[in-house]
């Protein structure tokens, strides 16, 4: 998790180019920390970006110390059957995702699916059906819903198949993804630890989502970091460079600033 006041350094540009509509997909399943990762995931969905999860190895095959095989992080795409580049981008940029290093996932609400959107004209209990087919044992399955657990499932047996269908209470706006993760490693997965999320199903009630002005004070106070790394820096190619970076950062910044009041 970055921590914009503890980094050393912090040169990197994400909350920029997601505020300027530049970013179609986050790689929440990567070469790093999947909790960690989504959990910034979860700030940006909270302030009304529509962002779907995607997932990479980011392996270089001539490295034998970089851990676990190419593919061995993926994103998952419904595509309706279509295999052709123009379907799988489409499915992508939609959301029509979940993401895994192990763990396959399931998720309904409403009828909706990940990517979709549930419009209800108030509060009230909707229909989920939740579906889990692992490769290993899974310790936790839940349902986040504003970067919130709402929903922990109970799994027994060999925790690697469960079904679940029932009724979940919704109160307000935004969004829900169903998670699946594992508390330490499993030798039969070479990453960190088992983890998938499905991207998630948008909910639209009167009021629209919770405010989250403190999300964007933190990416506020992470792109102060990124600019004064910016401003320190004397390898731009030129002044206009230089001016237009620094510009396009502070625009940002002032962008979340705004989004916080």
């Amino acid at each position: 998790m970055i921590d914009p006041a503890k980094e050393k350094s912090l040169s990197n540009e994400l909350p920029a180019d997601v505020i300027n509509n530049k970013v179609d997909y986050i790689e929440i399943v990567g070469f790093s920390d999947h909790k960690s990762t989504a959990n910034i995931w979860y700030r940006l969905l909270n302030l009304g970006f529509r962002i779907p999860a995607g997932a990479g190895t980011d392996a270089m095959a001539n490295y034998a110390s970089l851990r676990g095989p190419v593919g061995m992080n993926r994103v998952f795409l419904e595509t309706g059957g279509e295999l052709n580049p123009e379907a799988l981008e489409a499915a992508l940029k939609a959301g029509r995702t979940f993401a895994s290093n192990g763990p396959m996932l399931g998720f309904e609400l409403e009828g909706k699916r990940p990517g979709g959107t549930v419009v209800s004209h108030g509060p009230g209990v909707m229909h989920y059906r939740v579906a889990l087919r692992s490769p290993v044992s899974v310790d936790h399955l839940e349902l986040v819903q504003n970067g919130k657990v709402v929903k922990t499932f109970t799994l027994s047996g060999d925790r690697r198949k469960s079904d679940f269908e029932g009724e979940l209470k919704i109160s307000e706006g935004g969004w829900i993804v169903l998670r699946a993760w594992n508390d330490d490693s499993d030798p039969q997965v070479l990453d960190l630890y088992p983890y998938a999320t499905t991207s998630p199903i948008y909910l639209e009630l009167p009021g629209g989502a919770p405010r989250a002005p403190a999300d964007a004070l933190y990416f506020s106070a992470w792109l102060d970091r990124v600019i004064a790394d910016a401003e320190s820096r004397t390898d731009f190619r030129n002044d206009r460079e230089r001016s237009e970076t620094l510009s396009y950062l502070r625009d940002a910044k002032n962008r979340f600033e705004a989004l916080a009041k």
